[in-house]
């Protein structure tokens, strides 16, 4: 009697602790050993562990189900386009140009956070040799010389037509002697407009002319020399002081930045998506992952329920063992 009562406590207590040690075996058995074991030459069934043995066909699968469920674009669209998404892409935004409203750093200096030294000199450079370039173009042009000439000689004659042609000529032929009666005929308001009507055609062609000649010998360098000014200027302006009294522009920015975002996120995002290419981007993470660091992630995010399925085999094993008490 004092056997089988006994048996009643070993049978059950047996039973649990050959279910937790074969599923503790069991879950380490799924990770080790981590390479193929061998005797005599032969190798050890169930050498590797099934993870490492089946490592590459578990990154393929893990990375074709995260790009196919998980990052697809319906998915990704859904998320990155959602009202909470865009609210916080716009007020990044606004803080960040809140952030740069108090900002005194030069724009050069701003912008060295972003690029070197070397790389901004070269966009400067090459802003101010696009511009010198188009600018000089423009100027080079023979209707900008016209232009230039026709409205510098029309001030000309329009302010000489308003002056008093006697006080004018009086003060010229003083002390003339017999040319003063032929400055007072001169003199006259409709010979004196119709002179400076008929001088003006052939002083705008030589203004014109000469105009053009400078601009061709020496229009680019003084426009070098005019933008460079303005470009090292504007790089060594406070990104404050930019920025000042433009709030109605800095909205019109946030908005423009919202709407380019969802742009990009609406008509681009596939193209990104095949670029990147998440499935390869996975499975290559994977295979480069040592068994220790797998093993590793695999039980910081399922170490509950690890643990609970070894103390289900205990529970299990228990109740086997309690089972078996009735059909002895």
């Amino acid at each position: 009697m004092a056997d089988f009562s006994i048996y009643y406590v070993t049978a059950p207590l047996i039973g649990g602790v050959i279910g937790y040690i074969t599923n503790f075996i069991a879950i380490k058995m799924l990770f080790r050993p981590h390479t193929p074991k061998y005797v005599f030459g032969m190798k050890v069934p169930f050498t590797p562990g099934i993870i490492p043995k089946e490592k590459g066909r578990i990154a393929e699968a893990i990375g074709g189900a995260i790009s196919q469920n998980l990052m697809n674009q319906d998915v990704l669209s859904r998320y990155l386009l959602s009202d909470d998404m865009k609210a916080k892409v716009k007020h990044s935004v606004m803080d960040f140009m809140e952030t740069q409203k108090k900002n005194k750093e030069s724009v050069a200096d701003f912008l060295k956070h972003y690029m070197t030294e070397k790389e901004l000199q070269a966009i400067v450079a090459s802003v101010n040799n696009d511009l010198t370039v188009q600018v000089h173009t423009k100027l080079a042009d023979s209707e900008v010389s016209q232009n230039v000439a026709h409205i510098v000689v029309s001030n000309v004659v329009e302010k000489m037509k308003k002056m008093n042609p006697t006080e004018v000529l009086g003060g010229l032929f003083l002390g003339l002697g017999g040319l003063k009666a032929l400055a007072a005929r001169f003199a006259g308001a409709s010979l004196w407009n119709k002179f400076f009507t008929m001088l003006q055609t052939p002083v705008e062609k030589m203004l014109t002319g000469n105009i053009n000649k400078m601009l061709q010998n020496n229009g680019e360098e003084i426009v070098s020399k005019m933008l460079g000014n303005e470009v090292e200027a504007f790089i060594n302006t406070p990104v404050c002081k930019l920025l000042e009294g433009k709030d109605e522009q800095i909205t019109q920015l946030v908005k423009t930045a919202e709407g380019i975002y969802c742009s990009v996120i609406s008509d681009h995002l596939l193209r990104i998506l095949e670029s990147i290419d998440i499935s390869k981007i996975v499975r290559e993470r994977i295979n480069e992952m040592s068994m220790d660091e797998t093993e590793k992630i695999i039980f910081e995010v399922m170490d509950k329920e690890l643990k609970a399925i070894v103390w289900l085999g205990a529970l299990l094993g228990t109740i086997m063992g309690c089972v078996n008490i009735f059909f002895r």
